[in-house]
């Protein structure tokens, strides 16, 4: 297998047997690299970050290496080499924001800069948020707080599942921005269906279509025209 980050051969999974959402799925990530992937409803974008995340059982795949070696995507190691956050996600909430922060901190052996905390707060205007518990934030202040634990974290592996819904246009911004400068500490994989998000931070997009990546585009290729007429204009 090529060398990279994280490399996947031959994935399929499924929610029902005979009926596979992810068919002989192959895919290669590089270090500090941002990849987009981009599909139609039911392509199987969650499916396949549910996975990665070691939140699916029903896989099953030919090989899998995490930095050169083989990995399984529930083993300790790969779990504090990687963070998830998913399009909505409603588990603890009775933690605010603060009690989260520092119990996944703990988990992941990482103690927080306080200074990079705060910078990531006020770039995603939280600051009226920190210590209310997440059950009782809008859906779009609770991807803050997920979002804002990821960058504190920085794993090697950060996938995101449409992490521009529910924001604000000055935290889609800041978003961006963080997207962007991620290749100084790890690669992130991350789902969207909005273009602008894909063409304005990806190093690739990957085109997911009836369970396999069918096409891909890199940085010189990212035209947006191409890129929905890949999907059949069902993109925004």
């Amino acid at each position: 297998m090529a060398e990279g980050l994280l490399n996947i051969r031959k994935l399929s999974g499924w929610y029902e047997k005979g009926r596979p959402v992810l068919s002989d799925l192959s895919l290669n990530l590089g270090a500090r690299e941002i990849t987009g992937l981009i599909g139609l409803n039911g392509a199987g974008k969650t499916t396949l970050l549910k996975i990665l995340s070691g939140l699916h059982g029903g896989f099953r795949l030919e090989e899998a290496q995490f930095l050169g070696r083989p990995v399984q995507f529930r083993q300790e190691s790969f779990k504090r080499c990687r963070y998830t956050v998913f399009a909505e996600d409603h588990s603890f909430g009775y933690f605010t924001f603060r009690e989260y922060l520092s119990y996944v901190c703990a988990a992941y052996g990482k103690k927080p800069r306080e200074e990079e905390v705060r910078r990531l707060i006020e770039g995603f205007h939280f600051e009226d948020c920190e210590h209310m518990l997440l059950r009782e934030l809008s859906t779009g202040n609770q991807k803050k707080a997920f979002l804002i634990t990821a960058f504190v974290l920085s794993p090697r592996l950060l996938l995101l599942d449409e992490p521009v819904n529910g924001l604000d246009f000055q935290s889609t911004e800041f978003l961006y921005r963080q997207i962007s400068g991620y290749r100084d500490r790890g690669s992130i994989l991350f789902a969207s269906h909005i273009l602008e998000s894909l063409t304005l931070t990806a190093d690739r997009v990957l085109v997911l279509e009836q369970g396999r990546i069918r096409q891909e585009f890199g940085r010189e290729q990212m035209d947006p025209e191409r890129i929905r007429a890949a999907l059949g204009g069902g993109v925004e």
